[in-house]
C-alpha cells in the first residue's frame, strides 16, 4: 500500500507543478519562454519525485512507465494496476487543487484548460497526434530504462538524466501536442476540464492513453531485445 500511496503522491505533486506552470505562463509559441518554463517544471518535478518517492516506488508516477517497468519484469500485475490507479487519482487531485486555487484566487488560466493536451499543434490530426506521443514516449523509456538497468553506472544522477530527458521531449512536443507521455497527467486535468464545461480535452484522450502505452511497450521490447546477451556469448 505504502507503493500506492507514494504513487499517488508523485503523480499529484507532477501534475501541479507542471501542469500549474503550463496554466500560468501558457504554451504560445511565440513565446518561447513559457515553452522552456513548462518544460523545466515537469522535468525537474520528475527529478524531484524521482529522489523523493524513487526509493519506496521505483518513481515511476506514469501508467506508460509502469508498463515498461511490467514488461522489463521489473513489477507484478497486481502492482501495475495498483500503481495506475494511484498514478490516475493523484493527476485528478492534483487537476482538482490547481481549479480550486485557480478559481479561488480568480486567476487566468493561460493554457485555456488546466494543462490539458490536444492536437492543436498538429492540425487536430489524431494520427500525427498519436505519432508524436509514441515517439516521445520511446525516447523517455528508453532513458529510464537505461538508466534504470542492471548494468548502468549512472549511479546517483539517474533522477537527474531523467527529469532532463523528460525536459527536452517538453521543448518539441509542447507545440504538437502538450506533449502527454503520460496517460495519467493527460486524463487528470481533462477530467477537471469537461467538468468546468470544456469537452474537447476529454474528446482526443484516447490519443494521450494509447499513444504513450504503445511507445513505452516498444521501447521495453526494444530494450529488452538489446539488453540481452548475444547466442555466441
Amino acid at each position: 500500500m505504502k507503493k500506492y500511496i507514494a504513487e499517488f503522491i508523485g503523480t499529484f505533486i507532477l501534475v501541479t507543478l507542471g501542469c500549474g506552470t503550463a496554466m500560468l505562463v501558457g504554451c504560445d509559441a511565440k513565446d518561447g519562454c513559457g515553452y522552456l518554463l513548462t518544460a523545466l517544471a515537469f522535468g525537474l518535478a520528475i527529478v524531484a519525485m524521482a529522489y523523493g518517492v524513487g526509493n519506496i516506488s521505483g518513481g515511476h508516477v506514469n501508467p506508460a512507465v509502469s508498463l515498461g517497468v511490467l514488461i522489463s519484469g521489473g513489477i507484478t500485475v497486481t502492482d501495475f494496476i495498483g500503481y495506475v490507479v494511484a498514478q490516475c487519482l493523484g493527476a485528478l487531485a492534483g487537476s482538482g487543487l490547481l481549479a480550486l486555487i485557480f478559481n479561488l484566487g480568480d486567476v487566468k488560466d493561460m493554457t485555456g484548460g488546466y494543462g490539458t493536451n490536444g492536437l492543436a499543434g498538429v492540425g487536430d490530426n489524431a494520427v500525427a497526434g498519436l505519432l508524436v506521443e509514441i515517439v516521445l514516449t520511446f525516447i523517455f523509456l528508453l532513458a529510464i530504462l537505461g538508466v534504470t538497468s542492471k548494468k548502468q553506472t549512472h549511479g546517483s544522477f539517474g533522477g537527474l538524466i531523467i527529469g532532463l530527458t523528460l525536459v527536452v521531449v517538453h521543448i518539441l512536443g509542447i507545440g504538437l501536442t502538450g506533449t502527454s507521455v503520460n496517460p495519467a497527467r493527460s486524463l487528470g486535468p481533462a477530467i477537471v476540464a469537461a467538468i468546468d464545461g470544456n469537452t474537447t480535452p476529454i474528446a482526443c484522450i484516447w490519443v494521450f492513453i494509447i499513444g504513450p502505452l504503445i511507445g513505452a511497450a516498444l521501447a521495453a521490447l526494444l530494450y529488452k531485445f538489446l539488453e540481452s546477451p548475444d547466442k555466441a556469448e
